[in-house]
């Protein structure tokens, strides 16, 4: 076993199946999948660390906790013939976590050198089920649109309306709402007229661009 492929093992067995991740496909992906390969040269021994990494050179760009992206993604239950919205932060670690769960993903990263580095980790990692965006987190990419999983690739200060209105009837959001403190990872449904919430765990993660909390004005 090589020592990326050790410690994509350790990570797994460590931080992730201790937080009572437990579905097998997912644990499967989580094995699967190289976590460096979604960071630039100078940080890929960082890959398996238990921390939200900023990529360098690119500003309000992360790769979230593994475990914190596991337990969302397994909180969605994501099935083999749905269509997922992966939106913000270096969305191509996730999405191709995303991607050997579901039919089809759209990947939202914030600029093109991120959707260069997102590209070439997909084809590294032999992931082809991926369509990169690039586009603002809170927009998301309504023309490839409904979906039925969006997926935050980190929090958001405020309730991402528009993000709702690109979900399937009785399709699903999750990602990290940090309206108020603590911070509590979400899932929320859309059913006829309204969207509901469920808190699934406390948690942390860096807030996505275009979905922070404006500073509030003061005389």
């Amino acid at each position: 076993m090589s020592n990326t492929a050790a410690a994509r093992q350790k990570m797994v067995d460590s931080q992730v199946r201790t937080a009572d991740v437990t579905d097998l496909r997912l644990i499967e992906a989580l094995r699967e999948i190289p976590r460096e390969a979604f960071l630039p040269e100078s940080q890929k021994a960082l890959a398996y660390l238990d921390i939200d990494i900023a990529l360098d050179g690119a500003p309000d760009v992360y790769l979230i906790k593994p475990v914190v992206l596991a337990r969302m993604v397994q909180a969605a239950e994501i099935g083999s013939g749905d269509r997922v919205l992966v939106t913000g932060g270096a969305a191509g670690y996730a999405a191709a976590i995303v991607a050997k769960l579901a039919a089809e993903v759209v990947a939202v990263v914030g600029n093109s050198s991120v959707a260069e580095l997102t590209r070439t980790g997909l084809s590294d990692a032999g992931v082809s089920n991926v369509t990169v965006s690039v586009g603002e987190a809170a927009a998301g990419d309504a023309s490839k649109g409904p979906y039925d999983i969006i997926v935050l690739d980190g929090a958001t200060e405020v309730v991402p309306e528009g993000l709702y209105q690109q979900l399937q009837m009785d399709g699903r959001l999750v990602g990290v709402f940090a309206l108020s403190k603590p911070s509590r990872a979400t899932l929320v449904t859309k059913s006829p007229g309204d969207f509901g919430g469920r808190t699934l765990f406390d948690a942390s993660a860096p807030v996505l661009s275009g979905l922070k909390r404006l500073p509030a004005f003061s005389f």
